[in-house]
């Protein structure tokens, strides 16, 4: 009985703030439409793919050679976001970055233990973020000769711009989901918090909760229009 009680209070409280339940949330995501739309800076990416591959006299390689490359790729992933690579892309792609801020904006990995190696980049404008990634790829052949005295890395996929280029970042619809929902847990903790404060006796069982008296009786009002009497 205690159950059925709590939960119908718990239904007439958000009743009583429904209006609220619905201003914060709708609020919310206007607030969230207008800064993903109109302040946040759209963020566009690129990749390119480069292939390490152990030179070999034969034309097949052996289960040691592929684990070997497989293995240098870490170490490859690591020179790859090294300032002795972006510094000189830095100055090849004429890019008004730091090192710091470009390191930021490249991520370096492969799927799956294989050879392929993916360089991504992040950036306001499509069309440098294929540059840079294409640059990377291309100082990183080069210089990777002298660094680990070997030459096994070839471009497979260099990066390329779209036509109609789509960002990744922001995603409007998904910041809207996500205010939507902190928006109706604030509205709802705030109707309950609200209530919590309201001292104010609504019904005859708060009277009976607060003094612990029964009631006698109740005085009732003629509603003028309607011609019927009420209960007050």
């Amino acid at each position: 009985m205690e159950e059925t009680i709590s939960l119908k209070d718990i239904f007439l409280t958000l009743k009583r703030r429904m209006k609220l339940l619905i201003m914060i949330p709708v609020f919310a995501v206007l607030i969230s439409a207008l800064v993903s739309y109109y302040v946040l800076t759209p963020i566009y990416q690129s990749s390119t793919q480069i292939l390490v591959n152990q030179a070999s006299n034969d034309q097949a390689f052996s289960q040691t050679d592929i684990r070997t490359n497989i293995e240098l790729i870490n170490t490859y992933n690591v020179i790859i976001k090294s300032p002795i690579i972006l510094e000189k892309v830095i100055e090849q792609a004429n890019l008004n970055e730091t090192f710091t801020s470009l390191n930021n904006k490249v991520t370096v990995g492969s799927q799956n233990n294989s050879q392929v190696v993916n360089i991504t980049v992040q950036h306001e404008q499509p069309s440098t973020a294929a540059h840079i990634a294409n640059t990377i790829a291309t100082v990183f052949q080069r210089e990777i000769v002298s660094i680990m005295k070997v030459d096994n890395v070839s471009i497979l996929s260099p990066a390329q711009v779209s036509d109609a280029p789509s960002p990744i970042k922001p995603n409007p619809t998904l910041n809207m989901a996500i205010a939507f929902v902190v928006g109706l847990m604030t509205a709802v903790g705030l109707a309950f918090l609200l209530e919590y404060l309201d001292t104010t006796m609504k019904t005859e069982k708060d009277i009976e909760e607060v003094l612990d008296l029964p009631i006698l009786g109740v005085i009732a009002t003629f509603d003028e229009k309607s011609g019927m009497k009420k209960k007050k």
